[in-house]
């Protein structure tokens, strides 16, 4: 399992201004992303897992995305999918 680097200093919420893709952490397991920018042939990915923590009161933060081309596995903040110019919803 490798994590996915974050571009620059951009991390977990989305700067005010920036197209966001409506998202709830409770409904990504098995929902299909395309990356706005393609690293190594991989364009489309599934999240496979919703990483739970530890304890039942903290919230989700992190999720496992399969690369649909290499069957790669990368971890990736959660929230990092609503910014619109890293991630589409679907298959574009």
């Amino acid at each position: 399992m490798r994590v996915i680097p974050e571009p620059g200093a951009a991390a977990a919420a989305p700067k005010h201004g920036k197209p966001m893709n409506p998202l709830s952490s409770k409904k990504l397991l098995l929902t299909k992303w395309t990356a706005v920018t393609p690293r190594k042939r991989e364009k489309h990915f599934v999240v496979v897992r919703v990483i739970e923590p530890e304890l039942p009161s903290m919230r989700v933060e992190q999720v496992e995305l399969e690369a649909v081309h290499s069957k790669q596995v990368y971890l990736l903040h959660w929230r990092e999918l609503t910014d619109a110019s890293l991630w589409r919803q679907g298959w574009v």
